[in-house]
């Protein structure tokens, strides 16, 4: 299982963060520029920029990502916990404390963590070389193949509720209570400051203060009030990862993912269509009908090839009181009398669970109708609800928030050939319809969508909605202002339609199900539509989206806005077989593409250890001074590093010592897309099989160096390879280019730069000095229609290549309509990077034609293929 796109934007971004906080040592500082750089400084005048960091747990990073329901946050995490403890001393003990609100949601939890066979532990598995550990509280406190030894060799994760640790009254929890299982790790702390004051140094909550562990908060959105944040302050956590659909304002947002993102991937069954209908008995039999029409559909799907689906109802009861679960089973009742058999009907309430140990995923299950209020909140998922039918009192607001999330996750996470199996519905019947469909809003933004992601329908006419039980204050005030009252509604089964023995193969339908259909299919449409234009777009446009009015946008200037869609610049685009044998097609150019055939494992192991640099920095935590913690970076001589492991490795024979190695190497390395892990694996191998013994135990005491070395010569190789199979696919007529990519209206450049004339923007990106005495030389010549500085990271324009995406620092146009590309270098970045760079540009220029120029501009230095400053405002000056 692998990242989807979006989720791989999000771990990349959780990874940008974690460069910024390297780079600026202070927690706050580096939030806040990192969102600066993003989309502009906070102005808390006019609300742009991302709010300040809230340091809400001293003596630990606290960062939260956005991802809505059915968005794959668990495997986020599981990713994320990779890259989190790649950033900081591996020399730590892995522990990862991660936090659930319901015991439901923990068992599911521990299961997926678990299980060998299941994609999260085997990704687990593959991150963390198969020394994976997971723990439940009970396991803890008997010290359960837990204890100091495992814990430094292992990633440790202990699965946890809220209420588990969340205690008033210490007393009241056994993680704050003495326990001689745990007596080994006391021989441990080094100090006692991580000990809580009045809890003995054995109780399982001063063990995992000293692991200062990474805390994983799912749903953190429940864990706001003062007494959840006592909770995670008494973990002692060196960093808090929070995953929420909602999160509040106190979050320190570092990644949020947009649903357009979740639509693309089929991971939601959106829009949903909102049907409020006369009375509870046509929601009742127009959810019977639809669900047999979406259970044929599937059926018929499954008979071509298609994955078993069999869509379940939901139907939202209401009882009278709240301890009455007469009206659960009364509706049971009815359905039984419409000739539905009873092992199709269970009822889920917070008294009656007839679905524990049900698989309703597997065929050989025969649940289709579900009953409950809201008792099926988050935490339970089955992508087969399709239907959600309340069954409120005609004159309530139906409240579906809390439930509505249960129909959004898709099958299969696929597109499925019937539409209708795309979409999910929901029946009511209800006079307070609009403050029914703000109950929707709500429940589709607490799930991370918004009121774009439904369709109404209201067939309930205005004298319906004027017969229905007033409020009893208001009737007992006004009594001449009401109207009949309505009587308790029954459901009446001579009216329901739905015959559960009708022959399957005879097509079935009714008036309002066609009606649904032809909704569904019309909103099919244009969310087809709508995913096929987003497409175009980079993942960062649309989390711009997203945020609204809190990134700060400039538009183009008035004078210009005719340039826009004029100017269509070239990209590489490779020719590849069509579906139709006898033809070829063609694909955007990457490098995916160009290392298809790279065998890393095959290329030379040459590489120059002599000059490695013995400093390492590392990150870690320490006090400032009262109540303000930042990270340091501690220069570590050589001879001072002490790798407990060390020596274990060193003993065992070279073949595992090998093995062993490799694994901390490929830790430190991370991903090197598109070069697959396998292939990464075993170069290392080769590498450190050529190493004595000596060298083995120098890697082990100075890896971050080693490392920097083999991934330089990876990416020097990878680089080789591409641009040689990129001029061969050139020669060859198999690489062209083709007008792919336009200016914006506005653009998001973050950090702004001087202004300068001729500008193409309102506000253009920040600058260095060279970049601003280039654009003053030559930005501002008579020649010069405008100017604009390129944005980078998915915001600008790029050269798509051998290069992973060269974006050039500025584009320029001239008065004669030719388009210039211009990328400055500073004298002293006369390196392989930038010749390889130079060559790419200058390779596209020759492709692109007479209309469109490349310059790399020096400032003094004469560099093969590139410019001098005054020779480039030579040229240009000429165009």
């Amino acid at each position: 299982m692998e990242l989807k796109s979006y989720q791989q934007k999000v771990i990349e971004n959780l990874e940008e963060y974690l460069t910024y906080v390297q780079e600026q040592k202070d927690l706050k500082t580096a939030f806040d520029k990192y969102w600066e750089d993003k989309i502009g400084p906070y102005n808390p005048l006019d609300g742009t920029g991302m709010q300040p960091y809230k340091n809400n747990i001293p003596n630990a990073a606290h960062v939260a990502v956005k991802v809505p329901t059915a968005g794959g946050k668990t495997f986020i995490a599981v990713n994320a916990l990779h890259s989190i403890f790649q950033a900081y001393d591996s020399s730590k003990p892995k522990a990862v404390i991660w936090l659930v609100p319901w015991s439901n949601l923990l068992q599911q939890t521990v299961d997926a963590l678990s299980n060998p066979e299941h994609p999260y532990r085997q990704k687990l598995n593959t991150l963390f070389n198969h020394r994976v550990e997971v723990y439940q509280k009970e396991d803890l406190l008997q010290g359960s193949n837990f204890n100091p030894t495992v814990v430094k060799d292992q990633l440790s994760i202990f699965v946890m509720s809220f209420a588990s640790l969340r205690a008033r009254k210490k007393d009241d929890r056994k993680v704050y209570q003495e326990n001689g299982q745990l007596e080994a790790f006391v021989s441990q702390f080094k100090n006692s400051e991580h000990i809580l004051d009045g809890v003995d140094d054995t109780a399982l909550i001063n063990v995992l203060r000293y692991l200062n562990p990474v805390l994983v908060v799912d749903e953190s959105h429940n864990a706001e009030s003062d007494l959840s944040v006592d909770m995670l302050k008494n973990l002692n956590p060196s960093f808090i990862l929070d995953l929420t659909a909602t999160p509040k304002e106190n979050s320190n947002i570092v990644s949020l993912v947009p649903a357009i993102e979740l639509k693309k991937e089929h991971m939601v069954k959106l829009p949903v269509i909102v049907y409020n209908n006369h009375d509870k008995t046509e929601v009742i039999n127009n959810a019977l009908h639809l669900q047999r029409k979406l259970e044929n559909l599937a059926k018929k799907q499954e008979a071509e090839g298609g994955k078993y689906i069999r869509p379940i109802v939901l139907f939202q009861a209401q009882p009278k009181t709240k301890d009455d679960n007469t009206t659960f089973e009364k509706l049971k009742e009815q359905l039984l009398s419409l000739g539905i058999p009873e092992n199709q009907i269970k009822i889920k309430t917070a008294n009656i669970d007839e679905l524990k140990s049900i698989d309703l995923m597997s065929k050989e299950c025969e649940v289709r109708y579900i009953i409950t209020i809201n008792a099926l909140k988050e935490g339970w998922d089955c992508p087969f609800a399709y239907i959600l039918a309340s069954l409120a009192d005609k004159s309530s607001a139906v409240d579906v928030e809390q439930i509505l999330g249960r129909v959004l996750r898709q099958p299969y996470v696929q597109r499925h050939k019937s539409f209708q199996l795309n979409l999910s519905y929901v029946l009511t019947a209800s006079a307070k319809f609009n403050e029914t469909l703000q109950s929707i809003v709500k429940g589709l933004q607490e799930s991370g969508f918004s009121e774009k992601d439904y369709r109404k329908v209201d067939k309930m006419t205005e004298e319906e909605k004027k017969t229905v039980i007033a409020d009893p204050v208001e009737s007992f005030l006004f009594p001449e202002q009401q109207t009949e009252q309505e009587e308790d509604e029954n459901i009446d089964t001579n009216r329901v339609t739905f015959d559960p023995n009708a022959d399957e193969e005879e097509p079935e339908s009714t008036t309002v199900i066609d009606e649904i259909e032809a909704i569904a299919e019309e909103q099919n449409r244009q969310l087809e539509e709508q995913i096929k234009e987003q497409e175009q777009q980079p993942v960062d446009d649309n989390i711009f989206q997203e945020m609204g009015d809190k990134v700060k946008r400039y538009k183009v200037k008035e004078a210009y806005k005719e340039f826009i869609d004029k100017i269509e610049f070239p990209q590489f685009f490779i020719k590849v077989t069509a579906s139709d044998i006898f033809g070829t097609d063609e694909e955007l150019l990457n490098r995916e593409s160009l290392l298809k055939d790279f065998k890393l494992s095959d290329e030379d192991i040459k590489i120059d250890f002599d000059k490695i640099s013995s400093d390492l920095y590392k990150i870690d935590l320490e006090e400032a001074k009262k109540n303000e913690y930042r990270p340091s970076f501690t220069k570590i001589e050589d001879n001072l590093v002490k790798d407990p492991i060390a020596e274990y490795i060193l003993a065992k024979p070279k073949e595992n010592q090998i093995t062993d190695i490799t694994h901390q190497v490929m830790q430190i390395i991370g991903n090197i897309y598109p070069i697959p892990d396998q292939e990464i694996k075993v170069y290392i191998g080769r590498v450190l099989n050529n190493m004595n013994t000596e060298q083995l135990r120098d890697i082990l005491v100075r890896k971050w160096s080693y490392t920097d070395k083999i991934k330089s010569k990876i990416r020097q190789l990878a680089d080789s390879y591409a641009e040689g199979r990129f001029m061969d696919l050139i020669k060859s007529k198999r690489i062209n280019t083709k007008g792919n990519w336009n200016l914006s209206m506005e653009i998001v450049p973050g950090n702004t730069g001087s202004s300068i004339g001729n500008s193409l923007y309102e506000k253009e990106g920040s600058m260095n000095n060279f970049e601003e005495r280039v654009v003053m030389e030559l930005g501002t010549s008579s020649n010069i229609e405008f100017w604009h500085r390129n944005l980078e990271r998915g915001k600008g324009f790029y050269i798509n290549g051998f290069k992973a995406n060269h974006y050039p620092d500025f584009i320029m146009r001239t008065k004669s309509g030719r388009t210039i590309l211009v990328e400055t270098k500073g004298d002293h970045l006369d390196n392989a990077d930038s010749a390889a760079k130079c060559r790419l540009g200058n390779e596209w220029e020759k492709q692109a034609g007479q209309d469109f120029a490349y310059f790399m501009i020096f400032d003094k230095k004469e560099v093969e293929g590139a410019y001098t400053l005054d020779k480039a405002k030579e040229l240009i000056s000429m165009m």
